[in-house]
């Protein structure tokens, strides 16, 4: 069987380390990038820019049976990508989720659509993680966690056990949450910081 081609949405700094993770798992064909900022022919790390990310160039684009992957990053805001999710999913368009060979994935975990999981991320059993997330570089998701839609759990970062993830959170770098807390929609838990949260009734 042959690789999928693969489009990805966004060209910047988390492009990079998106093509890093896709060339290893070598199951995508990087058919080129949509990007608002820059112009149709340029490159990024060898791969062109074949437009803007719009509903057009989007379904022309399905009709040669790519997959896509949004690689803009969520710094504190999620919207953007999200609005991106949401456009793609009104297209009807179908969603990579690559995951890193150097990861480790439980079978007893879930991972979404059009979610990324890079290099050393450890995800063990019973954790659950939802679509268009983004689980950085050797981030721990503990047994049990829940991580919701559209996530970012940034670099070296570790959700314990029983921990539920709302919606559109970012986790900052080396951040820490204690065991059976919640993180609630949209929160914003700021780098190397230890998170305490709520503990969650249904733990208790």
């Amino acid at each position: 069987m042959g690789k999928q081609s693969l489009v990805l949405i966004g060209g910047g700094g988390h492009c990079h380390s998106c093509i890093d993770v896709i060339e290893m798992q070598d199951a995508y064909h990087i058919a080129g990038i949509l990007d608002n900022g820059k112009k149709v022919g340029d490159h990024v790390m060898g791969y062109p820019i074949l437009g803007q990310h719009s509903t057009a160039v989007i379904k022309s684009l399905m009709q040669k049976e790519c997959h896509f992957l949004i690689t803009i990053g969520h710094i504190g805001e999620p919207q953007t990508r999200m609005n991106l999710y949401e456009l793609l999913v009104q297209c009807g368009a179908r969603f990579a989720s690559p995951i890193s060979p150097k990861a480790y994935i439980s079978k007893h975990a879930k991972v979404g659509e059009g979610t990324i999981v890079m290099h050393d991320v450890l995800i063990n059993a019973g954790a659950q993680v939802g679509d268009n997330c983004i689980i950085n570089t050797k981030s721990l998701i503990e047994h049990d966690a829940q991580v919701g839609n559209h996530v970012h759990i940034s670099t070296a970062a570790v959700i314990n056990g029983n921990v539920c993830v709302k919606d559109a959170v970012f986790f900052g770098s080396q951040a820490t949450s204690k065991q059976s807390v919640t993180v609630p929609a949209g929160h914003f838990v700021k780098a190397g910081s230890i998170f305490k949260g709520c503990i969650n009734k249904e733990t208790q």
